[in-house]
């Protein structure tokens, strides 16, 4: 069965998912036997949430400290002008840039907002130097550099 994205996902698909969500390398076999499905049902169930759209990857999550990535910060910028070829060409450069780990064009005070990781506070100051204030149509950058992560998960709320 193909989810439909109009659709609500079975209990089934749920419990694959949120198993899934806490250990990708769950064999087949296994994630059969939590769910209690049959291994060949299960596959299936996985195959065609793959080829859906609803499992978008497999990754594994790094632990950014542990990996020597010891600044995070959030950073909020603003536009000057909707220049339809100053959007495109920030969201083409945000997309290039490797330390920007997430990207949201929001509503309210700030146009996009993104989180950034990178080495220390030097490596920060190059990435605003060389790339952020460089970037035609980019009026105001605020920062919030991250003291204590409270909470970082990847996993949705399937229930």
């Amino acid at each position: 069965m193909v989810p439909n994205p109009t659709t609500a996902l079975s209990d089934p698909d749920r419990r694959i998912l949120a198993l899934l969500q806490q250990n990708g390398r769950m064999t087949t076999q296994e994630l059969a036997d939590a769910v209690g499905l049959s291994t060949s049902a299960c596959w299936r169930r996985v195959k065609a949430l793959e080829e859906s759209g609803v499992i978008d990857r497999y990754a594994a999550i790094v632990n950014a400290r542990k990996a020597g990535f010891g600044l995070s910060s959030m950073v909020h910028v603003s536009l000057a002008r909707h220049e339809r070829k100053n959007v495109d060409q920030f969201i083409r450069e945000v997309l290039r840039h490797p330390e920007v780990l997430e990207c949201f064009a929001t509503s309210g005070e700030a146009d996009f907002h993104l989180r950034v990781v990178v080495r220390d506070i030097d490596a920060y100051n190059e990435f605003l130097d060389s790339f952020i204030f460089r970037l035609p149509g980019v009026s105001q950058v605020r920062s919030n550099i991250v003291l204590k992560e409270i909470k970082a998960d990847t996993a949705l709320p399937l229930g």
